[in-house]
């Protein structure tokens, strides 16, 4: 049986090309999702999509996040579904990134989401989130306002939704939108 190798960046980014019929260098939205065999790594290939405001490379098997430095423009990162850890990389872009997709990865800490200022979205539901201490990070995001976390440890634990809305939301008074319900507040 012969062992699939990894599709590199480089490879994804030239089968969008000829699929797309464009260059992939000046494109505000590129889609590597659903690669096959899939992505293993986030690599340099990737800092040459310097237009790239919005990116996705979920459903793939990146364990980290890396080779995004150059990306300038990027405004939008979607990396659900893949084996990533931690948000470490993910700085690189923190003085453009808006909206952070990173649902259903393995993420237990959220060390350097600090440094995302202008984060005003990050979608995190079914992640390994288990401590107050972890999520009281976002408090380090001043633009956030839209907020995906069900799913992890930290919501599960509380007795019911309502106590974990009610929990959420007082830590986090910048939010105004919870698990994609508004938040009243009195």
């Amino acid at each position: 049986m012969a062992v699939l190798k990894a599709t590199t960046c480089k490879e994804a980014i030239a089968r969008w090309e000829k699929e797309k019929g464009e260059s992939a260098v000046d494109a505000l939205v590129v889609e590597l999702q659903f690669q096959w065999p899939p992505i293993e790594k986030m690599d340099g290939a990737l800092s040459t999509l310097v237009a790239c405001e919005k990116l996705s490379l979920s459903s793939n098997m990146i364990d980290k996040i890396a080779g995004i430095a150059g990306m300038r423009n990027l405004k939008i990162l979607s990396l659900g579904r893949n084996y990533i850890k931690n948000l470490a990389g993910i700085e690189t872009v923190a003085d453009t990134l808006e909206e952070l997709w990173i649902s259903y990865n393995p993420i237990d800490k959220l060390k350097g989401i600090g440094a995302m200022k202008n984060l005003v979205t990050f979608y995190l539901c079914n992640g390994a989130v288990k401590e107050w201490v972890e999520f009281n990070r976002l408090q380090e995001c001043p633009a956030l306002r839209d907020l995906v976390f069900i799913g992890n440890p930290v919501c599960e634990n509380q007795p019911d939704i309502e106590t974990w809305r009610l929990q959420a939301s007082n830590r986090l008074l910048q939010i105004t939108k919870l698990d994609g319900i508004p938040i009243i507040r009195d």
